[in-house]
């Protein structure tokens, strides 16, 4: 399974496409703001004040779910020869923040990293970060397809597209994600008008 392949075509053919869109405003050689006030230096101050309360709160995550989360996301998007893995693009920061500004996700979450380890424990007698890559992967193959999921993985299967959500939108709206899909951001172009046979469908001419 080319789970890249997969994930950017869910990615470009849903709403997470505005979000890749705004993302990035143009494709010159001006460096990439990373820092929260710079990427808002245009947005209201509305929006300016909510960015840094959110940030000022207190981290939800304990450092082995994050430790999991860095495992898990890079299992669904892992790095190859195009480019890079999705904690390379910072994906597990940005789960981390998506979980303060949305606290709705904090206890699917958090219920379903417990029943990650939950499960790799019956299996194996270890965590889930603990476990070999063969070994994680196949726990994944038993959640990762909802329409194939046994009754005793639906705990694990509703985690998952959750995770795999999260995963895809922190991915396709860094960096690296954009140039994965070769987004050009407002490019501008030699426009040369409307062409001959369309002019010539309507009757239409250009002036000298």
């Amino acid at each position: 399974m080319d789970r890249r392949k997969s994930i950017k075509a869910l990615v470009v053919g849903t709403v997470a496409t505005g979000v890749v869109v705004q993302a990035c405003k143009s494709s010159d050689d001006k460096k990439v703001a990373t820092d929260a006030e710079a990427l808002l230096a245009d947005h209201m101050q509305e929006e300016k004040d909510h960015l840094k309360k959110v940030e000022a709160e207190p981290e939800f995550f304990t450092a082995h779910e994050m430790a999991t989360i860095t495992v898990l996301s890079d299992i669904i998007v892992p790095k190859d020869a195009i480019s890079g893995s999705a904690t390379e693009a910072k994906v597990p920061e940005f789960i981390a923040f998506i979980v303060k500004d949305m606290p709705d996700h904090q206890t699917p979450m958090r219920g379903g990293l417990r029943w990650l380890d939950g499960e790799s424990k019956r299996r194996f007698s270890k965590l889930f970060t603990e476990i070999t890559p063969k070994q994680r992967i196949e726990i994944v193959e038993d959640i990762a397809y909802p329409e194939k999921v046994k009754p005793q993985f639906s705990q694990g299967v509703n985690f998952f597209t959750l995770m795999r959500n999260l995963t895809a939108t922190g991915f396709y709206t860094s960096r690296i994600g954009l140039d994965d899909l070769a987004y050009k951001g407002n490019t501008p172009n030699d426009w040369k008008g409307v062409p001959d046979d369309v002019l010539k469908q309507y009757g239409l001419s250009y002036d000298d």
